[in-house]
Formats: C-alpha cells, sequence, structure tokens
C-alpha cells in the first residue's frame, strides 16, 4: 500500500471521529444533557490531537473549539423570561 493512501484513512478516520464527537456534543447541547459539558470538552481534545497531529489546521481547530464553545456557554446561561 502506498504511504499516501495509508495516510488518507489514518487522516479520514481521525477527522470522522472529531466529526462525530462535534455532532454528539451539538445534540447534547440542543436537548440540555448534564453530559453535554463532558462531550464538549472530549470533542475539544480530538481537535487538538487533529491539529497537532496535522489532519486539520490550526485556525480550523480554533474556528471549530471556539463555535463549540460558545454554544455550550450560551445553553448554559440561566434564560430570562419577561
Amino acid at each position: 500500500m502506498r504511504k499516501s493512501a495509508k495516510r488518507k484513512t489514518y487522516n479520514k478516520k481521525i477527522k470522522e471521529t472529531t466529526k462525530d464527537l462535534i455532532k454528539k456534543s451539538k445534540k447534547a447541547i440542543e436537548a440540555r444533557e448534564t453530559k453535554a459539558k463532558e462531550l464538549v470538552s472530549q470533542a475539544l481534545k480530538s481537535l487538538d490531537k487533529a491539529a497537532q497531529k496535522g489532519v486539520l489546521k490550526k485556525n480550523t481547530r480554533n474556528r471549530r473549539k471556539s463555535k463549540l464553545q460558545k454554544k455550550l456557554n450560551k445553553s448554559l446561561e440561566p434564560r430570562v423570561q419577561k
């Protein structure tokens, strides 16, 4: 097997697991589940590892982390009723 093919499968697996964690985190945040915070931390860790291994660029990692964290923080705010 060529190196490029091996790298492609390796990178694809890392990207898929990262995307799955992000999707699970977003669903948990929208459903206001208690485990949302834990899932988000796992997703952030996965994004960091992917960027460290060169699968994702640093800006992409930072952008995705920021969006996910903002979503979590917004869901954790107490809702003010008018």
